[in-house]
């Protein structure tokens, strides 16, 4: 039986960016099929304790702030400390997504959601902003006006409702969440534990 990645991610995170290249080369590399969920973590957080960024602690802000020059040097992606458009609306990003993974498939699907991430934290892009996000998308070789107008679409916002439903019922609290059957592997730092996992088929 095939090995399968359910992958759960905001597009805002920093660390989905962090582990975005090295998650689809495990994929690739283990013959792993993957599928990804731009979920909403502000009503995750609501339900699994997490707080946002903005009502954390002084010292846990402080220490994130660290650890993203730690692990940007680290892994040499050339992040931005302080974004400018950090946090960007992910509606009509994750809607994109989520109307590319339905429509066209999971590749390109994760493919734009990357490419959504690279902009915001290496480019001081915003995804948020129309044409901006057109580039993005036609960046992967997508059609920009297509997917845009299916993305406009709001039975995709209902399904990110629900596939956020569905996130919390398995167990996701954080971001990048990977799920292999039964195993729950939060957070880019914990990629080498996935690798093990797909090892063992």
């Amino acid at each position: 039986m095939a090995l399968h990645i359910d992958y759960y991610v905001s597009l805002n995170s920093p660390w989905t960016h962090f582990g975005a290249a090295r998650i689809e080369a495990m994929a690739m590399a283990a013959n792993a099929t993957m599928r990804i969920y731009p979920v909403d973590f502000g009503a995750i957080f609501a339900k699994s304790g997490g707080l946002p960024l903005p009502q954390r602690s002084p010292q846990r802000q402080h220490y994130r702030l660290q650890e993203l020059a730690r692990w940007r040097d680290h892994l040499c992606i050339p992040v931005q400390i302080h974004p400018k458009f950090f946090p960007s609306s992910e509606a009509l990003s994750a809607s994109c997504v989520i109307a590319v993974r339905e429509t066209i498939g999971d590749q390109p699907a994760i493919k734009l959601a990357h490419r959504v991430l690279k902009a915001l934290w290496e480019q001081d892009k915003n995804p948020a902003d129309t044409a901006t996000l057109a580039g993005l998308i036609a960046d992967v070789g997508l059609d920009a006006d297509h997917v845009l107008k299916l993305g406009a679409d709001p039975k995709w916002a209902d399904m990110r409702i629900a596939d956020t439903q569905a996130a919390l019922a398995r167990n996701v609290f954080g971001a990048p969440t990977y799920v292999i059957g039964d195993d729950i592997f939060w957070g880019q730092d914990r990629l080498e534990f996935v690798q093990r996992r797909l090892a063992r088929g």
